[in-house]
């Protein structure tokens, strides 16, 4: 059938995402001032009409998307699988990386651009983003104070105004080049809530061309399509870094182009720099230097390879210090890395099972709660420490073990939000691990995690069942037509280097 091939899968994918940005316009995470006339309320019936036609369009969306990776997958084994169709294989010519390689990418601006006018969808974080640019330009202690402390006359105090509820009085957890950049937004806009949103958006369309450039570039040979159709493609991607404008897309485009520099082309202190200014964004890409330090590492071998190892951490450390003394916002940011973990999120399985044991055994839950949570970092940093472990013998990828590593941190840690699966899916596409099993596994999860957050920015019951009902029907797909060998994902040792002896001296 026509809708089964990739031209259908880009008519059908573009039109649920012109669905998704339509429902924006009267269920999206509307501002409460300064909507300019363009974004405002329509009353209760134009929001429910909205939210469905959203939700109904983030369906064809994911639709498209899982048949677009059925037919790329069958590009490569010529047969689509148990299930597959020999159509599948004809139609994957057209997005190969062979003759076509650019074809991903014409669909990826098909479903991203129908979501560039559209008002901030799923998510009020963007309103936090300006405020907290608004704060710094007024001279407030952005890790000291939260939105509230603008006033009427002041930048940001119409954005402050539709800041989260959690966050209205909460200090900036970001580091000081996002805020810089929040600054330039501001600062070109006049604080203006509509120029403000869409100048975040267009940052956020620099983190998408990141990841797009970056993925391709770490993908192995032959597999960089799949790894656009995992990582960049992905509708929780598009619809919480394009549609919502959250900062993560930026901290894994910069992530990841570090890891490019540093793993693939051999410039250690170029990586290095770039992963810090990742950690400026978000402090979890830290991460990135354990891997990349242990390629440098086992590149020189002995004493000096592991000295050498340090280096590009040591560069990180060097540029993030730098920012944060150019921005002018100090090292406050050290001391707001653990705020989140104070507002609890129903993904958070050591949240949810701390406050279950605190109400079984205590009067006061939060005591229990922070034990919990404590120990499932610790568990997390056990897990990171054994794939750090055995990439270092050699029988893990590096990349895929900086995806892998970033999924259980954000398995086990104290808060979870859906878009966070996307620090460990990019890099996990990178490693060319889309088309295994548990490449399929993620792609299901990514799915049903999509459903969990309304348009509005709410995360209603029902949002939680839509995403029971994404996960129960994904893992039947994937039982019905498994992709790769059964079991986890591949483990097969780092690829080899191009110039790997001549790269040991660039940096």
């Amino acid at each position: 059938m026509w809708v089964f091939s990739t031209a259908g899968c880009r008519w059908l994918g573009a039109a649920g995402s012109l669905a998704v940005a339509v429902g924006g316009w009267a269920a999206g995470t509307l501002p409460v001032r300064g909507g300019a006339g363009l974004w405002e309320p329509h009353g209760t019936g134009a929001t429910v009409a909205g939210s469905v036609l959203a939700y109904l369009g983030l369906t064809l969306l994911i639709a498209a998307w899982w048949q677009y990776g059925r037919v790329l997958r069958a590009g490569r084994d010529g047969s689509g699988g148990r299930g597959g169709r020999a159509g599948d294989a004809r139609d994957a010519r057209d997005v190969g990386d062979s003759g076509a390689g650019r074809r991903p990418l014409v669909t990826l601006g098909w479903w991203a651009a129908p979501l560039l006018l559209a008002p901030p969808l799923y998510s009020a974080d963007v309103y936090s983003y300006i405020a907290q640019g608004a704060m710094v330009l007024e001279g407030h202690d952005v890790y000291g104070a939260g939105p509230a402390v603008l006033g009427p006359g002041e930048l940001g105090y119409d954005a402050a105004a539709s800041v989260g509820g959690h966050w209205t009085h909460t200090p900036a957890p970001y580091g000081p080049v996002f805020l810089l950049l929040a600054q330039a937004v501001v600062k070109i806009t006049g604080g203006a809530v509509v120029p403000a949103v869409l100048g975040m958006r267009l940052v956020a369309l620099l983190a998408l061309a990141l990841i797009v450039w970056a993925v391709r570039g770490l993908a192995p040979e032959g597999r960089g399509d799949g790894a656009v159709w995992l990582a960049a493609l992905n509708p929780l991607l598009l619809v919480h870094v394009v549609g919502g404008m959250h900062n993560d897309g930026l901290m894994a485009g910069l992530l990841l182009a570090g890891v490019l520099l540093a793993v693939r082309h051999g410039r250690w202190a170029a990586g290095g720099a770039v992963i810090g200014l990742a950690m400026m964004i978000k402090s979890p890409a830290a991460l990135g230097l354990l891997f990349v330090g242990i390629v440098v590492a086992r590149r020189r071998g002995g004493a000096a390879g592991l000295a050498k190892g340090l280096l590009p951490g040591a560069v990180a450390v060097a540029v993030a210090a730098g920012a944060s003394m150019a921005a002018g916002t100090g090292f406050g940011w050290l001391r707001t890395q653990s705020v989140a973990a104070g507002i609890h999120t129903a993904l958070s399985v050591t949240s949810d099972l701390g406050l279950g044991l605190g109400l079984l055994v205590a009067d006061d839950p939060e005591p229990v709660k922070g034990v919990v949570q404590k120990l499932g970092l610790l568990a997390a940093g056990a897990v990171i420490a054994t794939i750090a472990w055995r990439v270092g013998k050699g029988r893990v990828d590096p990349v895929l073990g900086l995806g892998l590593s970033l999924l259980a941190l954000v398995a086990l840690s104290p808060m979870v939000q859906p878009w966070y699966a996307l620090w460990g899916t990019v890099a996990v596409a990178a490693a060319g691990a889309w088309e295994e099993r548990g490449g399929q596994l993620l792609a299901v999860l990514c799915a049903a995690l999509t459903y969990e957050t309304a348009p509005s920015g709410h995360t209603p019951a029902y949002g939680f069942a839509l995403a029971g009902v994404a996960l129960g029907l994904g893992l039947w797909w994937a039982r019905r037509e498994p992709w790769g060998e059964p079991g986890a994902l591949p483990v097969s040792g780092p690829r080899t280097l191009p110039s790997e002896a001549g790269a040991r001296g660039r940096g």
